[in-house]
């Protein structure tokens, strides 16, 4: 086996760098403008401050022109780029009431408070690509139009609507945890196995969204997990921001974000052997993904059903953090070639004769 050292150095790293540039900034079509990322792209902008942890749309259509469309490289720029920003205030409460929904849904129930405001939606129209071109594809889109509703009354956007009720009385596990008074903020402390739920919680907001999906729908399949998951509720919808005012006290509402959120129950909870009430899942997130936030609902509660299965937990608040995973990567293209020479020497020295055998 032949093995032999590579060098490199300063010439050759910028040299790389032109090139990477000359990618991204080069090629025969017109430069990308951010607003047609911000317009034409907009679930994919929301996905990336999502996971970054910061709502800014214009810098997270930066991060993906940047990163020409790696999402996960985008997020860990938009990061990265959050960590130098000054912390002004923390926001104050809100109830899920206070969101204004745009989409609407609950599973659970045929007519709930308020009806079924399905919004935009392809979930009841097959996925065809679409091969029209973009003078056709103008003159064949509908006008802008409220939100459709099955079998109600249309809701107006941005209108005030009930939240689905909870089961009937005596059939919910409690879930309130009096030692987790304040939301645990991982980004000023380390989330470990045995933190609070809202240290949980915090970690799947930011999580990568394919790992939190992929995760939870391993988790959801097992045999253990047999019983069905039902999502109570799934709202998108615009959550008010809202901060003390310094002089008065008061709570202002000084800006507005979009938010997905999802709650869900199933039957059998743990904490409640005879299998006679529902335990709930909840999740929430930042933009439209519908997806995440129901995985996350679902992962949330099935570590509070069992917290030691597969060390469930664990992976939840250590594995699915983008910007991590996309690092670790990233190391494995640095050099590593002293690693490897000390590995191949290993296994040479362990596959050499032993001479005290022939003795």
């Amino acid at each position: 086996m032949g093995y032999s050292g590579v060098r490199g150095g300063q010439e050759a790293i910028h040299a790389a760098e032109r090139l990477a540039r000359r990618d991204r900034l080069g090629g025969a079509s017109r430069w990308l403008e951010l607003d047609q990322i911000t317009g034409r792209l907009g679930l994919a902008v929301d996905r990336v401050m999502g996971e970054a942890g910061l709502w800014a749309p214009e810098l997270a259509a930066r991060a993906i022109r940047q990163s020409r469309g790696d999402l996960l490289e985008a997020a860990q720029l938009l990061r990265a780029h959050r960590s130098t920003l000054p912390r002004l205030a923390y926001s104050s409460p809100v109830p899920a009431a206070a969101i204004r929904p745009v989409r609407r849904i609950s599973p659970a129930y045929r007519n709930p408070p308020g009806g079924q405001i399905l919004g935009a939606t392809h979930d009841y129209t097959p996925r065809i690509l679409d091969l029209a071109d973009e003078d056709t594809a103008r003159a064949t889109a509908p006008p802008p139009r409220r939100p459709a509703t099955a079998g109600t009354p249309v809701v107006a956007p941005d209108s005030a609507v009930p939240p689905v009720g909870l089961p009937p009385a005596g059939l919910l596990a409690d879930r309130r945890d009096p030692t987790d008074p304040e939301p645990f903020d991982i980004t000023r402390a380390p989330a470990r196995p045995g933190v609070p739920r809202s240290a949980r919680l915090t970690a799947m907001t930011r999580a990568e969204t394919g790992s939190l999906t992929h995760l939870w729908y391993l988790v959801a399949q097992a045999p253990r997990n047999a019983q069905p998951e039902i999502p109570l509720e799934l709202r998108r919808g615009h959550l008010p921001l809202r901060i003390e005012h310094p002089f008065t006290g008061s709570p202002v509402t000084v800006a507005g974000v979009r938010v997905s959120e999802a709650r869900t129950v199933r039957p059998d909870a743990r904490p409640h052997p005879d299998g006679s009430r529902f335990d709930i899942g909840y999740g929430l997130c930042l933009g439209d993904n519908e997806a995440k936030a129901l995985a996350m609902a679902g992962l949330d509660l099935l570590v509070h059903r069992d917290k030691t299965a597969d060390r469930l937990e664990q992976r939840v608040l250590t594995a699915l953090d983008g910007p991590e995973l996309a690092g670790y990567l990233e190391h494995l293209k640095l050099p590593h070639y002293v690693d490897f020479r000390s590995i191949v020497d290993r296994l040479r020295a362990l596959r050499a004769p032993n001479p005290e055998e022939g003795l």
